[in-house]
This record gives structure tokens, C-alpha cells and sequence, in this order.
């Protein structure tokens, strides 16, 4: 399921927001505008966080984005940190949905997996909201762990250990894309190349090839493929097919015993 990291703010109002819908106008139009509703003010600090960041988006901006006044904004939504809440379960709603499948239980949770990753990638901001302390409840990020679920449902595994995998796949996802996120503003920067050239010279006269040969050989090796521009894909399909074999043998030796 996905998860939320931001601070508290009302949770009847939140529920009430996640599910109540928001597309229909509460203010009237001016001068010919659309109404505000929710699905506009979501729309505008989704594209706001996109472009710059979560820290950027604020009532006072997306008031100014959408032409209103910020104080009206409110009659929709009681603060940024229900907004936030909204905004991580739209984007978990463009999500696939749970679907019958002759696709085994690998296939349905790696397609899960990759399509959640390309999410957070191209998200960034989610991110920083994500985390494995408290769910997200909208029909978004029921959604989604519905179809997690339902990759593993039927293969002898308790509720708990389903559970267990699902919040498994989802942290190792989030930290894989935080990792190809981090790479591709370095690579953005080139400050990795930077670094190393700036270091290497310095390196080269302290370090002895023949007191750690193992990591000369492999180090060598490792920092040519991570400064090609498909290591991030690799390291995610790479740490992805060993969860899975880790998922199969759970599977074979019958789960953990949970209930």
C-alpha cells in the first residue's frame, strides 16, 4: 500500500477529501474562469510540486496559479497537509488496477513493482511523503495494494506474510527510485564525474591494489558500469529479480507461520 510521512492534520477531513470526490465548483466563476474545485487545486500544486519541488507549493502559490484568491482555497481544502495527502493518492490512482490475469504471481508483482517505480521517478516529490509509517486510505492507494495483493493471493502465504511482502516490494522500490532520482540530478550536474576527477589523482597515490585486491578488481569494474546512463534501470531489475527469488522461496517453504 502506499504510505504517507506527513504530519497529522484532520483525519475526518482528509477521509472526507480522499473520498468525497471535489470536481464540482463550491466557488463561482469570474470573468469567464472555471470554477475552483479540489480536482483543480490538486491538478495545479501536483504540476507545482513536479516542476519544483513539494517545498513549493503553497495556498499563496497555487491561488496565484489558479487566478483565486488563496483564502478561498480553503473552502475546499483545510491545509497543506491534506492536501498533500490528496495529491499522493491521485498519483497512486493513475495507477493500473487489480485485474484477472493468466500472468503468474512474478510476472504480476514485478509488473507492479516497475509500474509503481516509473511512478515515483516521474514524481519525484512523492518521494518525500512516502514512508512505511502510515498508509495512505484513498481509494488511490487501496487500489494499488488491492493489485499487490492480489499477485500473491492463493499461494499459500497468511494474511500477515502477503502483507509483509507487499510492504517489502514497496520499500525496496521507493529507496530504488530515490536512488535513480539521485543519480539523474547528479548526472544532471555532473557531479559525480567532477567528483571522482577531482579526488581520483589523490586516490591513486594512497590506495594499494595489493592490500585489497578484491576491491581493486570489482571497484574498477563497478565504477565503469555505474557511470553508464542505464545503471539505475539495471540495479532495479537486478535487486527486484533477487526479492522475487526471495518471494518464491518464501512461497515454497510455505510462509513464516503468521496469521
Amino acid at each position: 500500500m502506499g504510505r504517507s510521512a506527513t504530519p497529522e492534520g484532520d483525519p475526518a477531513r482528509t477521509m472526507e477529501l480522499l473520498w468525497g470526490g471535489g470536481s464540482t465548483p463550491i466557488s463561482r466563476p469570474r470573468n469567464g474562469k472555471p470554477g475552483l474545485t479540489l480536482d483543480r487545486i490538486v491538478e495545479a500544486a501536483v504540476s507545482v510540486a513536479d516542476a519544483e519541488g513539494l517545498d513549493a507549493v503553497s495556498m499563496r502559490r497555487l491561488a496565484a496559479e489558479l487566478g483565486a484568491g488563496a483564502m478561498s482555497l480553503y473552502t475546499h481544502v483545510p491545509g497543506k497537509t491534506e492536501l498533500v495527502e490528496v495529491m499522493l493518492d491521485r498519483a497512486l490512482s493513475t495507477l493500473a488496477p487489480a485485474e484477472e490475469s493468466d500472468a503468474g504471481w512474478r510476472e504480476r508483482l514485478a509488473d507492479a513493482a516497475r509500474d509503481y517505480f516509473q511512478l515515483l521517478c516521474a514524481h519525484p516529490w512523492m518521494l518525500g511523503v512516502v514512508a512505511l509509517s502510515r498508509p495512505v486510505l484513498g481509494p488511490g492507494g487501496m487500489a494499488k495494494y488491492e493489485r499487490e495483493l492480489r499477485a500473491v493471493e492463493g499461494l499459500g502465504l497468511s494474511d500477515l506474510d502477503m502483507d509483509s511482502v507487499v510492504t517489502l516490494l514497496d520499500s525496496f522500490v521507493a529507496g530504488a527510485a530515490r536512488a535513480a532520482v539521485d543519480a539523474a540530478a547528479a548526472a544532471a550536474h555532473e557531479a559525480d564525474g567532477e567528483w571522482w576527477q577531482s579526488v581520483a589523482p589523490h586516490f591513486e597515490k594512497v590506495f594499494d591494489p595489493g592490500r585489497f585486491p578484491l576491491a581493486a578488481r570489482v571497484g574498477t569494474s563497478a565504477g565503469e558500469y555505474h557511470n553508464a546512463a542505464f545503471a539505475p534501470a539495471h540495479a532495479f531489475e537486478f535487486g527486484l529479480a533477487r526479492l522475487l527469488d526471495g518471494v518464491g522461496a518464501l512461497i515454497v517453504d510455505g510462509g513464516t507461520g503468521g496469521d
